[in-house]
């Protein structure tokens, strides 16, 4: 039986590249050039690619980029996009939770929950942070965005996904935030790109810092960073509040 991820992502590339939480690219693809000193020797692992948005744009830069994600439908649209841009980039179909590469990486990224933290358990997540330090060589970063545990605990998840919300894309509804867990449980409903209306039982993970810091730690990375995370607009300067809905980590091997 597939996942709710698998569902939600399948013939939904088009549609997608067009929600108003995609639009960050450019900016965020600069900030990664910053991190890695614009080294254009530096092998690059984007995990949970989807269309390949980062990827794509990287690789336009002169980067090697490989992406991965689960989604045969999101590796299709993502491989067309770098053809018809002339653009090269390795895209492969592979699970985030075991990953088949040691040692290979200076930079890993997972970008707008790309596989973390969208499993259906807190060991599956670990597992994909596993993977992305295996795959890391030493002195290698991780850079990843996540849920900010701290923001519903101020703030309505629902009010924030309904003030973000464009015309025609995802709606989320009968949000439950459970204290224990801090697990997001609701409705998404999406019309994908053939048309076909699809509602999905989302079930998605929020951590707050030291969560990350402990496991990040506990996997071998020397420092461990976090800062907020804004759209199109990431920045060391950004100190992590309770406004924030996602945390910027950066972790050096």
């Amino acid at each position: 039986m597939k996942q709710w991820y698998e569902m939600l992502f399948e013939n939904y590339g088009a549609k997608y590249d067009k929600e108003p939480f995609t639009q960050g690219t450019v900016g965020e693809c600069d900030f990664i050039e910053t991190e890695i000193c614009r080294d254009k020797t530096a092998r690059i692992l984007d995990v949970g690619c989807g269309t390949g948005r980062h990827a794509i744009e990287l690789a336009r830069r002169g980067y090697s980029i490989t992406g991965i994600d689960l989604s045969d439908s999101m590796l299709q649209r993502a491989r067309e996009k770098a053809a018809r841009e002339n653009v090269r980039a390795d895209f492969r179909k592979e699970d985030a939770r075991d990953l088949p590469f040691e040692d290979e990486y200076d930079l890993v990224i997972m970008l707008c929950e790309g596989a973390f933290p969208l499993m259906e358990t807190d060991e599956m997540n670990f597992l994909i942070l596993s993977g992305a330090a295996k795959a890391l060589r030493k002195g290698g970063k991780l850079i990843f965005t996540t849920l900010n545990g701290l923001f519903p605990l101020f703030h309505s998840i629902k009010d924030f996904i309904d003030s973000h919300s464009s015309e025609g894309g995802a709606t989320s509804e009968r949000m439950s935030f459970d204290l224990m867990t801090f697990r997001d449980r609701n409705i998404t409903r999406v019309e994908d790109d053939l048309g076909n209306s699809k509602e999905v039982q989302c079930d998605e993970r929020y951590y707050v810092p030291s969560e990350i810091t402990w496991m990040l730690k506990s996997l071998g990375f020397r420092t461990v960073e976090i800062f907020g995370a804004k759209l199109g607009e990431f920045s060391r300067s950004d100190k992590l509040t309770t406004e924030d809905f996602e945390m910027l980590v950066i972790a050096e091997k």
